[in-house]
């Protein structure tokens, strides 16, 4: 992944190669933090068994099992370890867990990188204009999760459609993807043989149901921005707490990491003060308030007849974006 997309002069070469630096701890930290989460929320759920607590501990663990994506996103970067095999292993065992292959992402990632808020260009364009009911199912999960199985299946046969991905990654996503087939393939054998609901009630149902928390941080990084390719107008960064943050892998800083998708996770924070510094404020909205405002503007029209050279999802109160603050 290339230092900088941003088409303006943020920060000095020396400031940058600081902030590059790359850590073992930090991400054995961030990582293991979170699984350790995952294994909490895992055992609550095991003690929840048999009464209506379990609704709860299923939504908790589904909501950390589903935000790992921020882990496999940055692995997917090569920016968790400074050890280059830890980012690849780790990678590819979150991709299997999330459903989405690691060299899949890695192709469609770069895409979103290389041409962000370009329709048919950028890896996460490559759908319709969202409508109202559109946007509810994808926000919902229903359609995420649709297109991700679906996806997935096609290029295990071989059928590859998406203008991202070029010959010389071709042959390896259709055998990627039908490696993860076999395993999913395999985990339900082994699941009925065994007789056993492990898969489902610690896996798969949590993470399906509760996939729109996850999708409160996706909607909010783009939608409703300028298509212009300035990245500072096209990214949007989030309002959030610590503990959100810590969850999130710091993608609230987004638009830092957009400038510059090369430095570490946690170098974010000190990286989107710098951008501040030099450039002002970036585009910044809380999860609830950017939902509110997204629903309301597309009960009025359509995502294809706002306009695309403008910001059309603003904050609630006064439109002015604000620091984050500790």
């Amino acid at each position: 992944m290339e230092d900088s997309f941003s088409t303006r002069k943020l920060l000095s070469g020396t400031e940058l190669k600081v902030l590059n630096a790359k850590s073992d701890f930090a991400g054995f930290l961030q990582l293991g933090s979170h699984i350790a989460a995952i294994v909490l929320c895992g055992y609550l759920h095991v003690l929840a068994m048999g009464s209506w607590w379990v609704l709860a501990s299923g939504f908790a663990l589904g909501v950390t099992i589903n935000f790992l994506y921020a882990g496999q996103h940055e692995l997917s970067h090569w920016t968790v370890f400074r050890t280059k095999r830890l980012n690849a292993w780790f990678g590819r065992a979150i991709g299997f867990l999330m459903l989405f292959p690691r060299d899949y992402d890695q192709v469609m990632h770069f895409a979103h990188h290389r041409w962000t808020a370009q329709w048919e260009r950028d890896g996460e364009l490559t759908r319709a204009p969202f409508n109202l009911t559109s946007y509810l199912l994808y926000f919902s999960g229903v359609t995420y999760w649709l297109n991700r199985v679906t996806g997935l299946v096609r290029r295990a046969r071989g059928i590859i459609i998406e203008p991202y991905i070029g010959s010389m990654h071709a042959k390896g996503i259709v055998l990627e993807s039908r490696l993860h087939l076999l395993g999913y393939v395999a985990i339900a054998a082994a699941s009925l043989y065994f007789e056993s609901w492990a898969a489902l009630s610690f896996w798969l149902v949590p993470m399906v149901l509760t996939k729109w928390v996850h999708q409160m941080q996706n909607t909010i990084e783009h939608l409703g921005l300028t298509h212009d390719s300035d990245i500072l107008k096209n990214t949007r960064s989030t309002r959030t707490n610590a503990i959100m943050r810590w969850l999130c892998w710091q993608m609230p800083y987004h638009t830092a990491h957009h400038s510059y998708p090369s430095v570490p996770f946690w170098q974010l924070r000190t990286l989107n003060d710098k951008i501040e510094d030099a450039a002002g404020p970036v585009h910044r909205m809380g999860w609830i308030e950017f939902q509110i405002e997204v629903i309301r503007r597309l009960a009025q029209k359509d995502e294809s007849q706002w306009p695309m050279d403008e910001v059309w999802i603003v904050p609630l109160k006064d439109g002015r974006e604000m620091r984050l603050e500790a």
